[in-house]
């Protein structure tokens, strides 16, 4: 209750904050991109439960001869790549905290297809609401293999407190300003999970 009674705290006074900010980015983003400035996607939360998380956008809807979507590094414009790297793209998912599908720290929510590929202690990473940030993040983001990120996801599930939940924010802060971590090597943001750590992301 008490985790929740914070992140609903910060989450509304940050919306509040940061609304021209993010009026700003969705203006921007209507000028290069054009519609639409938001990107929604489901993804697992809590105990794998469906929600739509809201993100504003970073690729353009470019595709091949054949129909399908070109690689994440062909669609990411440098517009997209600086709201990556600044985290802006990651400020409406205040507004999935403040409803209660995310918290402001917690493992990030990855794609409903992966699910199954989960070992039983990788998937543990679902006790827990799925966050904005966290314990990952701030220990290498997408420059870590999937195995390392999910060991450190099921280690905030196990050791989570709101003194750590603290620390992480202080510390996320402080990685978006160097801009540290945002892509693995050769990839434009982070390689598909597969099951064995190979692969095309969309985090």
């Amino acid at each position: 209750m008490i985790k929740r009674l914070f992140d609903f705290t910060l989450s509304a006074f940050g919306l509040l904050i940061l609304s021209p900010v993010m009026a700003g980015v969705a203006w921007k983003i209507s000028q290069k991109m054009g519609s639409p400035v938001l990107f929604k996607q489901v993804r697992p939360g809590r105990d794998g439960k469906p929600f739509k998380m809201v993100k504003f956008r970073t690729m353009k809807d470019a595709i091949d001869a054949h129909g399908n979507p070109l690689p994440d590094s062909e669609r990411l414009t440098s517009f997209g790549q600086f709201l990556r790297s600044s985290s802006l793209d990651e400020l409406p998912e205040l507004w999935n905290v403040l409803k209660g599908d995310m918290s402001l720290v917690g493992p990030r929510p990855l794609l409903m297809e992966y699910l199954p590929l989960y070992s039983a202690e990788q998937y543990r990473r679902h006790d827990v609401r799925p966050g904005v940030t966290g314990w990952a993040q701030i220990n290498g983001r997408n420059t870590l293999s999937w195995e390392d990120k999910f060991d450190l996801d099921v280690w905030y599930v196990e050791n989570r407190s709101l003194w750590l939940d603290i620390k992480i924010l202080f510390l996320t802060v402080k990685k978006v300003l160097v801009r540290d971590g945002i892509s693995a090597d050769g990839e434009a943001t982070m390689s598909r999970f597969e099951g064995s750590g190979f692969g095309e992301k969309n985090d």
